[in-house]
């Protein structure tokens, strides 16, 4: 069995990094071998990585990408604590769809707590998906 490979990104939070995020990933899947997994990731690390833009004052948006052989792990981690939740279903609401997207397109996801020594000190959280 192969070891994972793990690869990592630090951006600063700002509204050009879910660009730069997703297409980071989207070019790793197609270098990997994962080339059917880089059309849902890329929306998927956008959705993650503009909510952090968002909703967060992180300075920094982290990503690490966990690739296997036969699936990839992705997770964004910010500095905020608390967790995410997707909003009550409102269909004429054009904003709030992100995490309901990785809820639907993703094959398992959830939310983690992150240790204060991987971030600003203060502790915060990752959103992680798998495909």
């Amino acid at each position: 069995m192969n070891p994972p490979q793990i690869y990592r990104l630090r951006a600063p939070n700002s509204p050009s990094s879910p660009k730069i995020c997703r297409d980071t990933v989207a070019l790793l899947l197609q270098a990997t071998g994962h080339h059917e997994l880089s059309d849902t990731a890329r929306l998927l690390v956008s959705e993650l990585v503009t909510n952090v833009n968002l909703h967060t004052t992180s300075l920094a948006v982290r990503l690490e990408a966990v690739v296997r052989r036969d699936r990839v792990r992705v997770r964004v981690y910010d500095d905020e604590p608390g967790s995410p939740q997707p909003p009550a279903t409102d269909p004429g609401r054009e904003h709030g769809r992100g995490l309901l997207l990785v809820e639907t397109m993703a094959q398992d996801w959830g939310v983690g707590s992150s240790h204060p020594s991987d971030s600003s000190g203060r502790g915060g959280k990752h959103v992680w998906f798998e495909l």
